[in-house]
């Protein structure tokens, strides 16, 4: 969102998400948010990404994909530098096939963004050699952060996998695995638990074993997650 320069973060866009009734509109950085919910949930691949960016032809994103050339994150920078010089205000585009770029170029599975999370704004208006040392320092900078927060991660999820023998709600392990999809969940969401008031007293329940967090601070439309 901060390259878009809008003033959206984590929170208000879990909130533009995770509080969707059915058919309401995500508005933009929902969208947004979406686009790399899809990009990331699935493996690299012309199609996850043709899913994630539905705006752009498969054709054309297996071009770009294929564009690169030398170490991973030169490959990578031409990438983003070759698909910005196309569509200029395609920063979301352009921002996940350079991850994507990386991730193939690095044998990964599934796209993570490190150079998303290390660029800066002002990046983005870089070329050539300029780009590619941006591009570098990105991914330097963004790597530690990135290693920690998985860290952390993998830390919650095994917390949550070992209290879930304990919960006896009927449809726990559909939750439980839920949650260790999901960046963040509703209660509304947990429809294996059958009810929204059982639902709720589920998530309490997972945060009096501190296996989750409620991440709002919110006394109604709270959301939780690890």
């Amino acid at each position: 969102m901060g390259f878009s320069g809008r003033p959206e973060r984590a929170a208000e866009l879990r909130d533009a998400v995770h509080l969707l009734r059915p058919g309401d509109l995500p508005g933009p950085a929902g969208e947004t948010y979406l686009c790399w919910r899809r990009a990331v949930e699935r493996s690299v691949s012309v199609g996850a990404l043709s899913r994630a960016l539905p705006d752009l032809v498969p054709e054309a994103i297996g071009t770009w994909l294929d564009a690169g050339q030398g170490a991973p994150v030169a490959r990578a920078a031409s990438v983003l530098e070759a698909v910005l010089s196309e569509t200029p205000q395609g920063d979301i585009a352009a921002l996940i096939l350079a991850d994507a770029t990386l991730a193939q170029a690095l044998g990964w599975d599934h796209v993570v963004p490190l150079l998303t999370a290390g660029l800066k704004r002002r990046d983005l208006r870089k070329i050539g050699e300029d780009l590619r040392l941006a591009c570098h320092q990105a991914v330097v900078a963004s790597a530690t952060e990135t290693v920690r927060l998985a860290a952390d991660l993998a830390r919650r999820a095994a917390r949550l996998n070992a209290v879930a023998p304990k919960l006896r709600a009927k449809g726990a392990d559909e939750a439980v695995a839920m949650f260790l999809a999901r960046d963040a969940v509703a209660p509304t969401a947990l429809t294996s638990l059958r009810s929204d008031r059982a639902a709720r007293r589920f998530c309490d329940r997972l945060v009096e074993l501190g296996a989750v967090r409620e991440l709002t601070g919110r006394d109604t439309f709270r959301l939780y997650g690890l």
